[in-house]
């Protein structure tokens, strides 16, 4: 609960969508895994997401998500909320990760619009809605029209916003007065999916973050977060200034899987910087730039 200027959220404030580790055989590393989120835990999280795009979801199978979010929940679930990524382009598939992740502990549900299959409104609203009932769980609606091809209309929201259930949005529209005015007329609590947005969306309404550069600068997005809750904006706008040059580092030169891993090697959470295909691990070129930023911000030597 808020004590300062920002809403209520449900999900707790700052929140990393977290990678995914893996052995070098390519078989998921669970001790790797939950060492991330104890790390995430340790520095200014109150939230992580587990089996988002960020972890690699398209890539892991029905029994590895839950295992993974198993290993999750048994790490960090006393300390931090768990959040559940779900959606997938198939109702019944998504059903059945809903219903996995209540039975293993999830606190709730992150639920994206179906993507590459491109459904009418109709579609998307019934795929949330059909998501939402096979849960107790709360649901976040993942908005991010880039990856999905398809945005939620704001009818849409309208209408899932009746569900019980669905009481949150992750977004990366990045129409800042567009998610004003569904915030306003639903009542949903935004989230801010893109780091480049952060501050904005917090200065309008949003109530927390779902990071990327979260996995390493966590304490930073407190932070900011606190700031803008006290109302102190020079401070806020300070931190968000200070990390510029690290979002645009992990955010704009590799999908951002590869190069939170590399930056998360860099600060020994993980022992290795590997993904699954069709992603690639990062060079050392590009790991280089994430080390250069790490240590400009003083997380590195």
């Amino acid at each position: 609960m808020s004590t300062g200027t920002l809403p209520p959220a449900p999900f707790g404030r700052v929140l990393t969508a977290m990678v995914t580790a893996f052995h070098d055989d390519g078989s998921v590393d669970l001790e790797g895994t939950a060492r991330v989120a104890e790390h995430l835990a340790d520095h200014g999280h109150d939230g992580v997401v587990v089996s988002g795009t960020t972890g690699e979801s398209p890539t892991t199978s029905t029994e590895e998500d839950a295992n993974i979010l198993r290993a999750v929940v048994e790490a960090v679930g006393d300390r931090v909320q768990v959040v559940a990524g779900v959606g997938t382009n198939n109702t019944a598939h998504s059903v059945e990760l809903a219903v996995q992740a209540e039975k293993v502990g999830a606190d709730g549900l992150l639920v994206v619009t179906p993507y590459y299959n491109k459904p009418t409104q109709e579609g998307l609203a019934a795929h949330f809605e059909t998501v939402a009932n096979a849960s107790g769980l709360p649901v976040m609606l993942y908005d991010i029209p880039g990856r999905a091809g398809t945005k939620i209309a704001e009818e849409t929201y309208h209408r899932v916003a009746g569900h019980e259930r669905v009481v949150a949005v992750k977004d990366a529209v990045g129409d800042l007065f567009r998610g004003v005015r569904i915030m306003d007329e639903t009542g949903l609590s935004f989230y801010s999916g893109d780091d480049v947005l952060n501050l904005g969306w917090l200065t309008h309404g949003g109530c927390g973050i779902v990071s990327v550069v979260g996995h390493v600068a966590g304490d930073h997005y407190r932070a900011l977060v606190d700031a803008v809750d006290r109302g102190d904006l020079p401070e806020a706008l300070a931190t968000y200034r200070r990390l510029a040059p690290l979002v645009t580092t992990i955010m704009t030169t590799a999908q951002g899987a590869m190069t939170a891993k590399a930056a998360l090697e860099q600060m020994g959470v993980l022992t290795n910087r590997n993904v699954r295909l069709p992603l690639v691990p990062a060079d050392d070129a590009l790991a280089g730039r994430v080390r250069a930023e790490l240590v400009a911000l003083g997380l590195l030597d």
